[in-house]
């Protein structure tokens, strides 16, 4: 009799075991990605869909996998926009934040620290509640001199490197500047243009989903 009951506490706690584990593995499959950015999030002059966060729910729709992105990007967000936006964007919990934001910050002329004060308190207050973040630096554009261009740009890999950071060295890689993959305004991607933008980032969500 003492046997049999050893044995059945044996089987129940491996039984709870295995709860506890298929339980925590399914969490981790099933992951919430938002992406807090501006216009070049939001998708501007493209259908939703077509927006590399409505791209990226598609991948992951089309690969059965049954991660959910939200995009909460908002054309013409700043720096401290989002950082006004990101305690209601954590109410829902989310596994990984994609942060795009500081272009428009830098078209404006923001003093860079003032820019790079917004983008680290976004991150803090991400990883106080557990969250993921890969950031996306950005770029501008070569005419408003060597000095701010410059100092803009070396404030994504310094966040990166300093809190150890998911990064994409430039959001636009490969779209840019090319004529045939932006809109008239030589600023937002096409469709076409977003196509290289989500695989850039899909890229980099890899190594975060596993």
């Amino acid at each position: 009799m003492t046997m049999n009951i050893k044995f059945s506490l044996s089987v129940f706690f491996t039984l709870l075991y295995l709860i506890i584990i298929i339980g925590d593995s399914e969490g981790k499959n099933n992951l919430l990605i938002v992406a807090l950015g501006d216009s070049l999030t939001a998708g501007y002059g493209v259908e939703e869909s077509l927006s590399f966060p409505g791209r990226l729910q598609k991948r992951f729709k089309k690969k059965g996998l049954p991660h959910r992105v939200v995009n909460a990007g908002v054309s013409g967000d700043t720096t401290a926009g989002g950082l006004r936006r990101i305690h209601g964007i954590l109410k829902q919990k989310p596994d990984i934040v994609i942060l795009a934001l500081g272009s428009n910050d830098g078209l404006r002329g923001f003093p860079p620290a003032e820019i790079k004060k917004n983008l680290e308190a976004i991150i803090k207050i991400c990883l106080e509640n557990k969250t993921m973040v890969l950031l996306a630096g950005m770029k501008i554009p070569p005419n408003y001199g060597p000095k701010y261009t410059g100092e803009f740009k070396a404030i994504y890999p310094r966040l990166a490197k300093r809190y150890d950071l998911f990064f994409i060295p430039f959001l636009l890689e490969g779209v840019a500047g090319k004529r045939g993959l932006n809109q008239a305004d030589g600023i937002h991607p096409k469709a076409e243009g977003y196509a290289i933008v989500t695989e850039l980032v899909w890229q980099a969500l890899l190594p975060m989903l596993e």
